[in-house]
């Protein structure tokens, strides 16, 4: 299992419109392949700026394979609807983590 971490810092101003785009993002990008589950968080600031809002996308895919096929195949398509509709309003950083230790609490 890989996790493709999204950060995606947002505009105030345009916050509630992106949040609706952006169910509808995930619920496409579940359809393809090798996508098994996604979390939304937002990032809750020590202090509130007022200009933005953050938000965390936790997907899991079930290999690095599957990752680069959607890096390679999928993953311009879709970063262009976000840059059409939300130009200049959102910085976006991705990672990608591998995992290394699994811990369950017994």
């Amino acid at each position: 299992m890989i996790v493709y971490e999204v950060n995606i810092k947002v505009r105030e101003a345009v916050v509630d419109d992106y949040r609706a785009w952006l169910g509808d993002h995930i619920r496409e990008l579940l359809t393809l392949p090798g996508f098994v589950s996604a979390e939304v968080f937002c990032v809750e600031p020590e202090q509130a700026d007022g200009e933005h809002r953050e938000m965390v996308v936790a997907y899991r895919l079930e290999s690095h394979h599957a990752l680069s096929d959607y890096l390679r195949e999928h993953a311009p398509r879709m970063r262009a609807k976000a840059s059409e509709r939300f130009d200049g309003q959102l910085q976006i950083h991705r990672r990608i983590l591998a995992p290394l230790v699994e811990m369950l609490r017994v």
